[in-house]
């Protein structure tokens, strides 16, 4: 026999590129002892592109769809549809029909068969591809075979297949079709079986879906199936459906429906001991490929084939090491508002800073077993993560419900605990000194510190290369999270959120005023993120007055980030305009989206990133416009303090309670500013850092050892100094991090996990909020409508006023977005996250943490947010 046709046992998965991902997947299931796979044979893809390599009309049309977008869906499904009639047309050759014939001969030419599409960009580990491409069941003869083997390669060009791998970024020309026939099974039952709870991620669960007849009804979502759930091999749960209808075998070749009789409608598909014995065939199967199985099975004369299996590749990872003890995972990604993938040498910076944290999927996370498996850690964590995300605290809440989940959780030190992290007597005391002292110039004090700190960095990292410099990275940056959590640092920040809720809770404890903080926190001293959001307005001026500039400007998005500056230095008006951005980026340029990540490019980096948000400052607003809107913001918040205080004073004991408020509102005004200020010192430590390491990158460039120098984000901090220390690198393993990273990037992690990798969901109090409304967590008060402007990146956020900004999360970056909108919508953040927190200083109404907010709510649509209560309406 040649290559054009292989036996299914013939095959294993280091023949993808034959078989493609089905025919891999059932050749090494055929073999697999105890599992009974249908028998059957592979029309490869050699037979494949025999049969349309040489075809230049077919060729010229592939090529047309690989320049076309996703966005071009009337071409895409123009294009695919002349592709899908040319190869259908195509006679297939004699040698390779003879092959076929060989096989039929072999299993029984007369019978009838599946014929099935197996994809080289299909079940694989990083994409599944289920249900992209056609099937044909009961098809009986050889010419009926052939037409549908053509069929079959056809489908490999439907207009969904093409858009997927469009989206999941393969390239159309290089996929190729195998196709596998097998004996027809006519079941009495079939189904689809994970080895782990597709609804909850859970690994200890498997989840059977199982109706009658054949499981095209089931996939094709024409009947409801019964579900039942095995954890441990016991059924804990089992949804038997109203079955009114099932699939089977026509006698003239083909599938027909028919109507189940009113007996069977409500009868459970498979009986106990057959959902067992299922359980523990998609057992095997998972250890088999090494992990979680989607498997479609169908069950004939007791016995139970599999027909397909193929790896779940929507399961996010699960932190730390099996133990046996339940952990509860927390997501640090939902608490710095950046749930983005974090490459491997952005997560190094992580570790360092915080030995408890742990990554899975690109993600940060750490464990609170020991502190939920504590009542004193129980207590804490409540207070903190009802303050923090609602949603994360209703989980907790759930999970802590489980009498034996609760029971299993593992013990050790708490995270949360004297000692720990920044939590110390010393930063209790400095709290107590601060809010006693009430002294402003306290946080100018700090300031200076931090500003001599990243002086002494620079000097010291300045004349270091190659070993030296990381050894001293190695021993410096850890000293980093004891000036990070310098007790002064950390206690400025906490009396600060203690004056916040103190001054909500009073004020709203007597004047019935809600948030009325929010007001009272417009134009404070020293916020560096929001003085960074309205510094940009004054580099908007200089630009303003010259035509010019600002023709560049309009197409700078295309324009290369390394001639940026010399560029505009050509233009009339370009050297005074570069002079002022260079000026502000010598103050912010270290910042970026997603700037937690020591990876992501800068604005020193990449400049034009400023030029989206520099357009719609100089289109809405005047000249002048940021000494106006702080000192708008002033006023307001003068003008609301002596309101509150009047009112306060008249009501019984009015004097006391005005003196505290006033107290309160002062140590609010004092503090709350600099809790933007850490941050903002560690990214500028981390830019002193990442340029030292790019600079040697660059000399690893010179030598050969890389190839750019950005690869060196894909290697751990360890595997970096390794590499500078011998002068050699695998670069297998960097191709490898690139293509997890890309699986990382299309994951979602969740806010909270178990050691199960169950996934455990909150959910808000809606009982007050209107029909419809999409709840959220109430950041900053008020109330606005106007257009949802919805981007996922900000370098796209071209505004207009009153529009409102709907997006995943905004750290520090999006601060000079916030000048121009109106209000704020985001499905991270809580009421002390980064977006919040300027939202109120700018006094725009926001909502953060409204799940799934960027696919809910539609570009363009007019949508009302009410910052007070916590919900937004789309009208």
């Amino acid at each position: 026999m040649g290559s054009y046709v292989l036996g299914l046992r013939e095959i294993d998965r280091t023949k993808i590129a034959l078989a493609g991902g089905k025919g891999a997947n059932l050749g090494e299931l055929a073999r697999l002892e105890g599992i009974q796979v249908p028998d059957g044979f592979c029309v490869t893809t050699k037979a494949y592109q025999e049969m349309t390599g040489n075809n230049g009309q077919l060729q010229g049309l592939i090529g047309q769809l690989s320049l076309l977008e996703i966005e071009d869906q009337a071409k895409i499904s123009a294009v695919s549809g002349q592709i899908r009639e040319l190869i259908v047309a195509i006679v297939i050759e004699a040698h390779i029909r003879q092959e076929i014939a060989d096989y039929l001969a072999q299993l029984g030419e007369h019978g009838a068969y599946a014929v099935r599409s197996s994809a080289t960009a299909e079940d694989l580990p990083a994409a599944s591809f289920a249900g992209q491409q056609d099937t044909y069941l009961n098809i009986t003869g050889q010419d009926s075979l052939y037409r549908h083997i053509s069929k079959c390669w056809a489908s490999l060009f439907t207009d969904r297949a093409v858009t997927y791998r469009m989206r999941n970024g393969f390239d159309q020309a290089h996929v190729h079709l195998a196709v596998v026939v097998q004996k027809m099974v006519f079941p009495e039952a079939a189904g689809i079986m994970f080895t782990a709870d597709p609804i909850t991620a859970n690994r200890r669960v498997v989840s059977i879906d199982a109706g009658f007849g054949l499981g095209e009804a089931l996939v094709a979502g024409l009947v409801t199936a019964d579900n039942y759930k095995v954890r441990d091999g016991v059924i804990v749960d089992r949804q038997i459906a109203a079955k009114k209808l099932a699939v089977y075998a026509a006698k003239e070749g083909g599938t027909e429906e028919r109507k189940l009789d009113a007996q069977r409608r409500s009868e459970q598909t498979l009986t106990d001991e057959q959902i067992l014995r299922l359980a523990r065939i998609g057992r095997t199967i998972e250890s088999y490929f090494g992990q979680p199985q989607d498997i479609e099975w169908c069950r004939f004369a007791e016995q139970f084939f599999i027909v397909q299996s193929r790896p779940v590749t929507s399961l996010f990872p699960i932190p730390g090491v099996p133990d046996g003890k339940n952990h509860v995972y927390m997501s640090i990604g939902h608490q710095q508002m950046m749930t983005d993938a974090i490459k491997p040498l952005g997560l190094s910076f992580f570790l360092f800073l915080e030995e408890l944290v742990l990554t899975a999927g690109g993600r940060l996370f750490m464990d609170f077993a020991h502190d939920l498996a504590s009542p004193v850690g129980r207590l804490i964590l409540k207070f903190t993560l009802a303050k923090m995300d609602p949603l994360m605290d209703s989980a907790v809440k759930t999970l802590m419900k489980r009498r034996d989940f609760v029971k299993s959780l593992a013990r050790g030190k708490r995270y949360l605990r004297m000692g720990a992290g920044y939590f110390s007597w010393a930063l209790l005391r400095q709290v107590i000194k601060i809010y006693r002292h009430n002294d402003p110039d306290l946080v100018a004090a700090l300031i200076a510190w931090c500003d001599d700190y990243i002086d002494q960095l620079q000097q010291k990292i300045a004349p270091l290369s190659g070993e030296e410099l990381f050894a001293f990275i190695e021993t410096e940056y850890p000293k980093l999270t004891k000036a990070l959590y310098e007790p002064r640092s950390m206690g400025m920040v906490m009396v600060g959120l203690y004056a916040l809720n103190a001054v909500n809770k009073n004020m709203a404890k007597w004047l019935g005023k809600k948030s009325a903080a929010d007001v009272l926190a417009q134009s404070l001293p020293n916020n560096i993120t929001s003085a960074m959001g309205l510094e940009l307005l004054d580099v908007a001026d200089a630009a303003r007055q010259y035509p010019a500039v600002l023709a560049y400007f309009e197409h700078a998005d295309h324009a290369d980030n390394d001639t940026f500056f010399a560029d505009l230095a050509r233009l009339e008006g370009g050297q005074a305009v570069s002079a002022s951005i260079k000026a502000y980026l010598a103050k912010y340029g270290m910042r970026c989206a997603g700037e937690i990540d020591i990876t992501r490019p800068r604005w020193h980096e990449q400049p034009t990133a400023l030029v989206t948000m520099l357009l719609s400052n100089i289109k809405n607003f005047a000249p002048g416009a940021r000494q106006a809107i702080f000192e708008q913001g002033l006023r307001e918040a003068e003008q609301k303090r002596r309101e509150f205080l009047d009112r306060l004073q008249q009501l019984p004991g009015g004097k006391q309670k005005a003196r505290k408020a006033a107290r309160m509102i002062s140590i609010l005004r004092n503090f709350i500013g600099y809790r933007e200020y850490p941050k903002y010192f560690l990214v500028r430590c981390n830019w002193v850092i990442k340029q030292a390491m790019l600079h040697e990158a660059a000399q690893l460039v010179q030598k050969g050892v890389l190839q750019v120098k950005e690869d060196i984000y894909y290697l751990f901090f360890e595997e970096l100094q390794e590499v500078v220390r011998t002068g050699r690198l695998d670069y297998g393993l960097i191709a490898k991090r690139k293509a997890e990273y890309q699986i990382y990037e299309r994951l979602t992690p969740p806010r909270v996990m178990t050691s199960d990798g169950e996934v455990v969901f909150g959910a808000y109090d809606t009982a007050n909020m209107p029909p419809g409304a999409l709840a959220g967590i109430p950041v900053s008060a008020g109330v606005i409508e106007g257009r949802a402007r919805v981007m996922l990146k900000m370098e796209d956020a071209r505004v207009e006023q009153g529009d409102i900004l709907v997006t995943t999360y905004t750290d520090p970056s999006w601060t000079p977005v916030f000048v121009s909108i109106k209000g704020l919508v985001t499905e991270v953040g809580g009421m002390m996250t980064h977006g919040a927190v300027v939202a109120r200083e700018y006094g725009l109404p926001a909502v953060a943490g409204v799940e799934n907010a960027v696919r809910l709510i539609k570009d363009g649509q007019k949508i009302r947010v009410n910052g007070t209560e916590g919900y937004v309406e789309i009208l």
